[in-house]
């Protein structure tokens, strides 16, 4: 029996999740074999069962390794505003385009809610979490009316996440992106406080 060494694992994890999401981008979960994605990796699939499970549980680690990508690219915009309300907007907005990425738009928000039943129950607590710590700041600094964070933080993530699916499901992906853009407009500037 041939041992590998855990550098050896960590590549072909890597080399099944990289060919795995452009494989899932391309034809979709249901239209990826096994087989030939092995066989596109250059693995078997008992590398595959090693290391995922099944082919589930392979598109629940594409899933997660999207939306840490998701993440990194909301907290930069956030971190590089030139002030909260501003990065908060911007972040709205970004989430709002990213529904016409095509590894987002096919893997994450068709694909992943069809077999999956949507977000990981980690991935939409950091999620809420994070939006909540945003609102909190700009209710503290007076940007935004009084309200519970929570209640907010709970109802702007809700929206955003069912207007994203709507965005990526539709035919006028564009369309619904503008719609969708205008009215996340009238609903954050009715959250501003009055000055």
């Amino acid at each position: 029996m041939v041992r590998r060494t855990r550098a050896e694992m960590e590549e072909t994890r890597a080399t099944l999740l990289s060919t795995a999401r452009q494989v899932f981008s391309e034809h979709g979960y249901v239209g990826t074999s096994m087989d030939d994605l092995t066989a596109r990796a250059g693995l078997t699939r008992g590398a595959l069962y090693h290391h995922f499970g099944d082919k589930q549980g392979l598109l629940a680690a594409v899933v997660e390794q999207i939306d840490g990508e998701v993440d990194v690219r909301l907290n930069s915009i956030t971190d590089t505003a030139s002030d909260a309300w501003d990065g908060f907007r911007r972040r709205c907005r970004a989430y709002l385009e990213m529904a016409l990425e095509p590894d987002i738009q096919r893997i994450v928000l068709r694909d992943a809610r069809a077999v999956l039943g949507g977000a990981s129950q980690a991935s939409h607590q950091h999620c809420l979490g994070t939006m909540q710590r945003l609102v909190q700041r700009l209710v503290e600094e007076g940007v935004m009316v009084q309200a519970e964070p929570r209640a907010l933080a709970a109802l702007i993530y809700g929206s955003l996440a069912e207007a994203a699916v709507w965005i990526a499901q539709g035919e006028v992906g564009d369309a619904r992106l503008a719609q969708s853009l205008e009215a996340l407009d009238l609903l954050l500037r009715g959250l501003l406080a009055s000055k």
